[in-house]
């Protein structure tokens, strides 16, 4: 493990004595930051940035340069995976994703493979993780992280987002067969995704599972942590956070994950999350991201009010959920540095 300048965040997962919490933001590589805007301007595409891996590591970095954050995550998307299963996607301005094909049936199936070079499919986020380990040269953490098999198997049966994903919860009530085999194979090829980007020097793994909230707790149960379990099982290299958002229901089973961190979004209560996941675990989260908009004096007190609720208990400064591009970065510096101000009694 190599030592770094600012280790407060593995320290803080691993249980062990700090002065202060630490933070990173959710989205923090790029969205908001002028410096990131410049290079995203001069590209054809979202996905040039994503696959171009030392552009792909600037942008990493400047969080860490500019923001003062305790951590890097690697510049990338979630859809990256379905792409190398056989299902390219598209990324549409002010729109979001888009696939041209879909898998609704079982016919569907043969559009798509866990039986590939994932290595050489994803190597170009492999070597954006080793150009931005290069270029940090250990002043912070790296890290890395995959959608969740629920979240990536809602893309890959809807083809863009939705307020219901009605097509995908249709397919787990219609032809749970049909689920369970695709989220099986999302599953196989995300663990061998996490493990190169492990190798290529990621220290943590987040999992995000952005639409956990859509399902009901005995349904997201059945096809959401089932497979985010086998994720946590496998991935024992280094400590692994998972952000199921909406999945407030869910937290006492994710409470047994094997996993060092639970993500909270800003409807899970801190203290009562804390009450339900134990004392165990690292908690990361969670100010609403629209606390953002508000002037600094109310940033600083609510994010004094966020800290108070952590007590001295093992916990990660987060927003709730990603931090939205229209958000001023002189507020979101205004986050950080009254969370680096925040001594731990």
């Amino acid at each position: 493990m190599s030592t770094y300048q600012n280790d407060t965040i593995l320290k803080m997962i691993n249980g062990e004595q700090t002065d202060r919490f630490p933070v990173w933001l959710m989205r923090q590589a790029g969205r908001i930051l002028p410096e990131y805007r410049a290079i995203r301007s001069s590209l054809s595409g979202f996905k040039e940035l994503v696959e171009t891996p030392e552009l792909a590591a600037e942008v990493t970095i400047q969080p860490v340069d500019i923001l003062g954050v305790d951590a890097a995550i690697i510049f990338s998307d979630i859809l990256v995976v379905p792409e190398a299963m056989g299902l390219p996607y598209q990324m549409i301005e002010k729109k979001g994703p888009w696939f041209e094909n879909v898998i609704a049936n079982e016919a569907d199936l043969k559009l798509v493979s866990d039986k590939i070079d994932v290595a050489d499919r994803l190597g170009y986020v492999v070597d954006a993780i080793k150009c931005t380990k290069k270029e940090l040269n250990n002043r912070v953490p790296l890290i890395g992280f995959a959608g969740a098999p629920w979240t990536i198997f809602c893309y890959m049966t809807e083809g863009q987002g939705s307020k219901t994903f009605s097509k995908a919860k249709r397919i787990l009530y219609s032809n749970p067969a049909l689920a369970h085999q695709l989220l099986d194979q999302i599953t196989n090829v995300t663990i061998e995704y996490l493990k190169l980007q492990i190798e290529a020097g990621a220290d943590i793994i987040q999992v995000f599972d952005s639409w956990a909230g859509v399902l009901d707790q005995s349904t997201y149960s059945e096809f959401g942590t089932k497979y985010v379990s086998r994720i946590c099982e496998a991935i024992n290299e280094v400590p692994v956070t998972v952000f199921a958002k909406g999945a407030y229901y869910a937290r006492e089973e994710l409470a047994t994950l094997d996993c060092q961190t639970i993500g909270l979004d800003w409807n899970m209560d801190v203290e009562e999350s804390r009450r339900i996941i134990g004392m165990d675990k690292t908690l990361q989260g969670n100010l609403d991201p629209c606390v953002l908009y508000s002037d600094f004096k109310s940033i600083e007190r609510k994010t004094k009010n966020l800290l108070n609720s952590f007590g001295n208990r093992r916990h990660i400064a987060n927003l709730g959920h990603g931090v939205y591009p229209d958000t001023d970065p002189e507020k979101v510096k205004c986050f950080i540095e009254t969370v680096k101000a925040h001594s731990i009694n």
